[in-house]
């Protein structure tokens, strides 16, 4: 798993108005999560969105240096503005070499089925991560799966996946992570004469989540 550095800075205020001013100075509010505490901190912007560009399809470790230390954590979670897409937030969870953490693992599929190929299936794909629990150093950044030889009506379950030693699956081994199914040939619409009027359904505007 690749590791990252980032220069982190204690947070002295927080709140939605000082999280508006660090944000306009290039600066990304974040929070590390540790063992029922958390630590305000925050990452100069340019740094993070580097990191976040493949953290986000993988799991990373980085480390942050704080205060003259530093920290080994994952990715635990992270907030956007719908409209801009800009990064808004990040959660860290801070991690140790012998502690065993529940993460999620993003799963990637490789390869072209052989009932797509020959077949004119459909692969379909199901869960995008998989939950385990290991300690760090056996984490693997993503997990893959071979879908390749699925024919039609194939499916591979979390059951399926073969982990190293000392890795505990959380996630229901029953959930589909990939099948190949028949393509269904487009219905024909009946028109209907009758007109109806569309309804107008208003969405009220999100707001954003009060920061540590």
């Amino acid at each position: 798993m690749e590791n990252f550095i980032l220069n982190a800075e204690k947070r002295e205020r927080t709140g939605k108005g000082a999280a508006r001013q660090l944000r306009s100075k290039g600066i990304i509010p974040c929070v590390v999560y540790k063992a029922g505490y958390s630590i305000p901190i925050q990452i100069p912007a340019k740094e993070l969105y580097q990191f976040m560009s493949i953290a986000t399809k993988e799991k990373l470790f980085v480390t942050l240096k704080l205060n003259g230390e530093e920290k080994k954590a994952i990715l635990k979670d992270y907030q956007v503005d719908p409209v801009t897409g800009k990064l808004l937030h990040v959660d860290f969870m801070e991690v140790s070499a012998t502690e065993k953490i529940r993460v999620r693992v993003p799963v990637i599929l490789i390869g072209e089925p052989i009932g797509v190929r020959q077949d004119k299936g459909v692969l379909q794909h199901g869960i995008s991560e998989i939950e385990i629990e290991a300690v760090a150093e056996k984490i693997p950044g993503h997990i893959e799966v071979d879908v390749s030889h699925l024919e039609v009506g194939d499916s591979i379950h979390v059951s399926d996946i073969k982990f190293e030693e000392g890795i505990r699956v959380i996630s229901n081994p029953d959930e589909v992570i990939a099948t190949v199914t028949v393509e269904k040939e487009e219905a024909e619409v009946t028109p209907v004469e009758e007109y109806f009027e569309p309804e107008v359904i208003k969405k009220g505007k999100k707001t954003e989540e009060e920061e540590q």
